[in-house]
Parts: structure tokens; C-alpha cells; sequence
């Protein structure tokens, strides 16, 4: 036993770290500020959501990253990727087992008669007792096992990345379809005053119908319209009612469509500044998932690589050995062994060379993901910061249009009562005014939109650290 602790005591400091982080060069020319021009030091605010100013909205959002089911399912996701990567880094430390056996055996010996033995037959019953410990250790010279236990932490820090990235993802769900929900309540509420709107207006013209004033062709036109605006109400109420029902599933709740939505839409709030392109790679959580695992592949073929020198190992027991049971714990009966072996790959048909490529080719897939990942970030706040713009200046002609549109209906609602102006006129008046309404919530709700997608395209409330979070070097296998 004293021979094989001190071995112990060496081999014990043995330990994995993930690979450093070291985002690969984008052989793409990336521009020092946005196209838009903007600029600035993007916000790392966790709560981003609460830049809207809606009190349902926070607690909605509190709810779905408490509750959702999604979200619980990556958690679990991360808790796997630790136990593979404590799996990977056991080979690291020495295999350790307390062996303790008992025998009993019978032996018959058959010689030349003996007086007093019978018929020439000796028999010879024994006891043996055993108690050990055995050690047998791989000495990972070449960093094989070593390169292995990395790339599982390398996994578990893009599983890690993956989780926040759920939880970015799920809010601007929650975020989104909250703002959708709310303007279909308010597409519905539009539709149940033009419904009623028309309802006047077609008793206005069966009115001069039944005076004589006006033909029958107009009265089935104006009841036509009125049906047409129903058809429109019951498809507003069916999307406001299939809108609830996703939320509520996100939420984690039955989706009962039960969901009273908010009355009416939040204000946009300021302008976030974008910060610059090359800060993109450090916040988001997908750009950081991607480089964690082009690092676990590099450490994969390292480690495909090394399974082409030889393999040495020790192994080890010691303990007692005695016929009788209580000299177990005596030190005189003590026994020890201590070996060792080297073995080196001759011929295995191209296994591990074939490993080595195959592990070549993964990391080659991982490097051309990883640049797709970043290009795509890119145009993701490109797309959303254009947007900007382009959506506030749809919403002001927009604001105009519907302003014209009103005066204009109501005034050619006056004028057909008066019998100034006909009925194509004033139908042809109800319906771009309900349009350009229409048109005007939806807009409202887009630019909403697309400032929760503005959010997400920069990392949303992913928290950056020194360097690039989840991605520390001193993450070893006892922390697992």
C-alpha cells in the first residue's frame, strides 16, 4: 500500500480544461460601422423587454422563462452535455478498487496406503482470505485523452450558449406574440365598428330604396359590402383567438385561449445603439455556441491524431493475503504488484487514420458553420436596422393616409345622404378608410417587431464578459 500511494498523490492532479476561445478569422471583409451608420456601444441589459413599458409584458415574459417546456428541455440538454464531459475526463484519473474474496477448497491426494487412512485417499481442506486495492492508470503523454475531455467541455460551454440563446429566443417569442395578440384585438375591435358603420350605411340606402330614390342594384351592393366586412370580423376573431392560444403554450399554460390581451400597443421606445460589427461575435449566444464547437472539433482530431502513438499503462494492487480472516488488517501478510505496458498501433485497416479524416472533415464543416453563423448575424442587424427607418416612414404616410381616409369616408357618407355624390362613391371611401386603419395597427405592431428583432440580432440581454462568457479556461472536470 505505501508503494502505490505515492503514485496516486502524483496522478490525482491530473485535470482537463476547455479549449481557449479563439474565434476563427471570417474570410469575409467586414466594414468598421453598420451600412445604416449606426453606432454606439450596444446595451447588455437582461431585461430588455422592459425598454416596452407594459407591465403584462414583463410578467408574461417572467412566466415563459419559469414555465416553458422548450426552455426546460435545454436546461436538461446542458445537464447531459456535463455528465458526458465528467464521462470524458474519467479516463484522466487512475481506476481505483477495493477487491476483498474468500475461498474455501477441498483436495483429495491418493498415494500408497497409510496406516489410519483408509483407502490410501488424503484429504486436505484450506482457507484463503483476500483483501486489495488495484489501480491501473493510462499515462495520457500525448494528450489523447486530455484533447477528448476538452472537447466535451468545449461541449458543454456551446450547450451553455445554446440555453441562454433558448432563453433570448423564447422572451422575443413571448415579446412578439404578445404584440401580435394586441393587434388582433385591435383588428377585431377596427372590424366590429366598420361591421356596425356599414350596418348604418345600408339602412341609409334602403331607405332612398324604399323611397324610390335609388335602384335595387344599389341596396344589394351596400348589404354585399356589410356581408363581405362580417366575413372579415370572424377571420380577425379567429386569428386573435389562434394568437392567444400560441401565447398560452409558450407560457407553459392551457392553451384555452383565455388570454385577455392588452387594449393597445406599447410606444417604441428610443433607439438602441447597434454598436460596431466586430462586437457582434462577442454577444450573441449562437455566435458563441458555433466557436465552442469548431473548438471541441479541433480537439477531436487532436485527439484523432494522438490515437497514433503507442499507449502506455500502469496497474497496480496491494493489500493482504492470509488463511485466516482476522490477519487481514496484519502487515505482515501483505502483498503488492506493480506493472506496466506500452502498446503501439501496427495495423487496425484504417481505423484511425480513417478517424483522423473523419474528425479533419468535422472540423472543416464546423469552421464553414461558424462563418455562416456570423454572416447570417450580419445581415440579421443589417435587415432589422434598415427596417427601422423604412417601417417609421411607412407609418407616417401611413398616419396621413389614414387621416385623409377618415375625412374622406365621412364626408362621402354626408354627401350620398344628401344624394350629391353615388354609391360607389361613398363604398369606395368606407373601404380605403378601413384599409389604411388597418394598415396603420399593422404597421404599428411591425416596427414593435422588429425592435425585438433589432434586440435579438445583437445578443438581446446576452451578458458579455471578459473575453467571451462560457468560454473560461479554468472550467475543469471536478467543476462538472
Amino acid at each position: 500500500m505505501r508503494t502505490v500511494l505515492p503514485i496516486l498523490s502524483l496522478l490525482l492532479a491530473a485535470c482537463a480544461a476547455a479549449p481557449k476561445v479563439k474565434p476563427p478569422e471570417v474570410n469575409v471583409k467586414v466594414p468598421a460601422g453598420w451600412s445604416t451608420g449606426q453606432a454606439g456601444v450596444a446595451p447588455a441589459d437582461t431585461l430588455w423587454w422592459h425598454t416596452f413599458k407594459d407591465e403584462n409584458l414583463k410578467g408574461l415574459v417572467a412566466e415563459a422563462l419559469e414555465r416553458n417546456h422548450n426552455l426546460q428541455a435545454s436546461a436538461a440538454r446542458v445537464r447531459a452535455a456535463a455528465a458526458r464531459a465528467r464521462i470524458a475526463g474519467a479516463p484522466l484519473y487512475p481506476d481505483a478498487g477495493g477487491r476483498a474474496g474468500a475461498s474455501r477448497r477441498k483436495q483429495n491426494f491418493i498415494g500408497l496406503p497409510i496406516p489410519g487412512s483408509g483407502n490410501g485417499v488424503l484429504t486436505s481442506t484450506s482457507s484463503s482470505f483476500g483483501l486489495s486495492l488495484d489501480v491501473s492508470w493510462e499515462l495520457d503523454l500525448w494528450n489523447r485523452l486530455g484533447a477528448g475531455a476538452s472537447a466535451a467541455l468545449a461541449d458543454v460551454q456551446a450547450a451553455r450558449a445554446d440555453h441562454r440563446g433558448a432563453r433570448l429566443s423564447l422572451a422575443g417569442q413571448t415579446v412578439k406574440t404578445w404584440f401580435a395578440a394586441v393587434e388582433a384585438r385591435r383588428q377585431v375591435d377596427l372590424s366590429e365598428a366598420t361591421v356596425e358603420n356599414l350596418k348604418t350605411s345600408s339602412e341609409v340606402v334602403r331607405e332612398r330604396y324604399r323611397r324610390g330614390l335609388r335602384h335595387a342594384l344599389d341596396l344589394r351592393r351596400a348589404l354585399s359590402d356589410l356581408a363581405g366586412s362580417e366575413a372579415v370580423l370572424q377571420q380577425r376573431r379567429l386569428i386573435l383567438d389562434g394568437t392567444r392560444r400560441q401565447l398560452e403554450v409558450l407560457l407553459g399554460r392551457y392553451p384555452a385561449a383565455a388570454l385577455s390581451p392588452g387594449m393597445n400597443l406599447p410606444k417604441l421606445p428610443e433607439a438602441i445603439p447597434a454598436g460596431l460589427p466586430a462586437d457582434l461575435v462577442s454577444r450573441r449566444p449562437d455566435l458563441m455556441a458555433a466557436e465552442r464547437r469548431l473548438a471541441a472539433s479541433n480537439a477531436r482530431y487532436t485527439q484523432a491524431r494522438r490515437a497514433l502513438y503507442p499507449r502506455i499503462s500502469l496497474t497496480g494492487s496491494a493489500g493482504t493475503s492470509s488463511r485466516d480472516l482476522e490477519n487481514l488488517l496484519d502487515g505482515d501478510f501483505s502483498v503488492w504488484n506493480l506493472a506496466g505496458n506500452i502498446l503501439q498501433p501496427l495495423f487496425q485497416g484504417g481505423r484511425i487514420r480513417g478517424g483522423i479524416q473523419l474528425a479533419a472533415s468535422q472540423s472543416e464543416q464546423a469552421v464553414s458553420a461558424y462563418v455562416q453563423s456570423v454572416l447570417s448575424a450580419y445581415a440579421e442587424v443589417e435587415t432589422a436596422l434598415a427596417a427601422e427607418s423604412l417601417l417609421a416612414k411607412r407609418q407616417e404616410a401611413l398616419e396621413t393616409a389614414t387621416e385623409q381616409a377618415l375625412a374622406a369616408r365621412r364626408l362621402a357618407e354626408d354627401r350620398y345622404a344628401g344624394g350629391l355624390v353615388d354609391l360607389n362613391t361613398m363604398l369606395d371611401a368606407q373601404r380605403g378608410a378601413y384599409a389604411s386603419e388597418s394598415q396603420l395597427i399593422a404597421v404599428r405592431r411591425q416596427r414593435l417587431e422588429n425592435r425585438v428583432n433589432l434586440h435579438l440580432a445583437l445578443g438581446g440581454g446576452f451578458e458579455r464578459t471578459d473575453g467571451m462568457a462560457l468560454a473560461t479556461s479554468t472550467t475543469q472536470t471536478e467543476g462538472l
